[in-house]
């Protein structure tokens, strides 16, 4: 409880829990907010209440939307519904989608499997995943084809993609991962060995 806690130190510590923000940032950001016109604190407040108000989770994809039913991207005719994307966070899919490159359907799981943290397989959205498959093999939605495993290249996403993978492989559904490696305009000097390795298995013919 920050009760007794003087405002401006409550400030700090409320912006310190935003990820990636350490003590310093978020006294910088504190500092900001008091040298600002008063009307930015109100602006800001606003903004923060109204997309709290507004802001839900798509039904469909479990990515976040303001529509009254599903977001755009599944509300669209024009996607392709036999390959879907699995994603760990909703911020995956904008990354995804400015890169032009895929058109298909995703799925927002909203985490990824850790044991040692206790994240099981009941506490992000597969079972809704493997739903969403399910109907698809009994003609009841899509059918789909591919599933693409878009997660992130450290421990949790590596286990969840084995854990998918086995499953989908089980239900007879191709699978894949997205390539990790050497970035485009990477210097091989400055890898580090394990994007190095990945980029070692990931080579492809010319």
């Amino acid at each position: 409880m920050l009760k007794d806690v003087p405002s401006f130190d409550k400030l700090v510590h409320e912006l310190g829990k935003l990820p990636g923000i350490g003590h310093k940032t978020a006294q910088r950001l504190a500092y900001y907010v008091l040298r600002s016109p008063s009307e930015y604190s109100s602006e800001l407040s606003e903004a923060l209440h109204s997309v709290k108000a507004s802001v839900k989770e798509c039904p469909t994809c479990f990515s976040y939307t303001e529509n009254e039913d599903q977001c755009k991207l599944c509300a669209s005719d024009s996607r392709d519904d036999s390959v879907l994307c699995v994603v760990e966070e909703p911020a995956d899919i904008s990354r995804i989608e400015s890169s032009g490159a895929f058109n298909g359907r995703y799925h927002v799981l909203h985490g990824a499997l850790s044991p040692l943290d206790g994240i099981t397989p009941s506490d992000i959205r597969i079972q809704p995943l493997m739903d969403k498959i399910q109907k698809g093999i009994n003609s009841q939605g899509p059918v789909i084809e591919e599933v693409i495993l878009a997660l992130d290249a450290d421990l949790e996403g590596d286990t969840t993609v084995l854990y998918l993978a086995k499953i989908l492989s089980e239900k007879g559904i191709k699978s894949s991962r997205i390539a990790h490696g050497v970035p485009i305009g990477g210097d091989i000097d400055y890898i580090d060995n394990r994007t190095l390795e990945r980029a070692l298995e990931n080579r492809v013919q010319l």
